[in-house]
């Protein structure tokens, strides 16, 4: 199989499915899982938004003109507390209208250790999933994604908002009482949140207190002892035994990839 490559799709299942877009083509990877795939980098980029050709790629595919005009390659995407469109600085309104203001969750995962995290209320469980969390817990659900990005601020003062790849990468996390957890973190917040939830209207951020945490299970016959990564440009033909996908990552017994990183190379596929 040849085409343009695009994220890895996960689907919520024990463990969890995996596919690799080509294209419009997508190839179900955990029945791969044993055997010696290839892939070769063919040189040819195209943008994952304009599709015209590039010779690098910007912010996980994007050419360059996209990646400094479109707002979803802006800055508050990262850090949403800074948000353009509350500031009336926004590159594109009408995207930050039909995707910001929109239901988020705030929540806590469980990928290399505890961290902190915001998504769509639409982009649940494929987040976790993207991030190769064992456990999640949704904490607030909040009505946009500047509002989701003002509660990240306060907790990620006690508690981290990073993944550590590597350690998510050599093993299973231990597993971790999140609701106890999240508890201690709400009652350590309580005057910075009671000042953000001041600050909006009543309905525009829900305490979910029903919530129970999420466990997922990843597609792994063996971790690698060691981390090295693999690279597409360097490397332009990559083969080995698929031991287990975990995140956007392929665990090869070569090493890993990541397979976000390629979003818009051109790549043969075969097993």
């Amino acid at each position: 199989m040849q085409g343009q490559l695009r994220k890895l799709y996960g689907q919520i299942n024990r463990p969890i499915l995996y596919d690799l877009p080509l294209d419009s083509t997508k190839i179900a990877l955990n029945p791969l899982i044993g055997k010696t795939i290839k892939l070769v980098n063919t040189g040819n980029i195209r943008c994952v938004h304009c599709s015209r050709a590039i010779k690098k790629t910007y912010n996980q595919g994007y050419c360059y003109p996209c990646f400094i005009s479109l707002a979803q390659c802006d800055m508050c995407i990262m850090t949403p507390h800074t948000c353009h469109y509350a500031a009336g600085t926004c590159r594109e309104p009408a995207w930050g209208e039909e995707f910001c203001f929109q239901p988020h969750i705030f929540y806590l995962a469980n990928s290399s250790g505890i961290k902190v995290g915001i998504t769509r209320q639409s982009q649940i469980p494929t987040r976790w999933i993207d991030q190769g969390a064992t456990q999640a817990l949704p904490i607030f659900k909040v009505k946009s994604r500047h509002i989701s990005g003002l509660i990240e601020l306060v907790i990620s003062k006690h508690i981290s908002d990073k993944t550590n790849w590597q350690q998510m990468l050599k093993k299973t996390a231990e597993p971790i009482n999140l609701t106890a957890r999240r508890d201690e973190l709400i009652k350590l917040c309580e005057t910075e949140l009671t000042q953000i939830k001041q600050s909006f209207a009543p309905e525009a951020i829900e305490f979910l207190t029903q919530e129970q945490t999420l466990e997922l299970d990843f597609p792994i016959t063996q971790y690698p002892a060691k981390i090295k990564s693999l690279c597409l440009t360097k490397t332009p033909e990559i083969t080995g035994v698929l031991q287990g996908i975990k995140g956007q990552y392929l665990l090869l017994d070569a090493g890993v990839l990541n397979i976000r990183k390629y979003s818009g190379y051109e790549i043969a596929f075969s097993a």
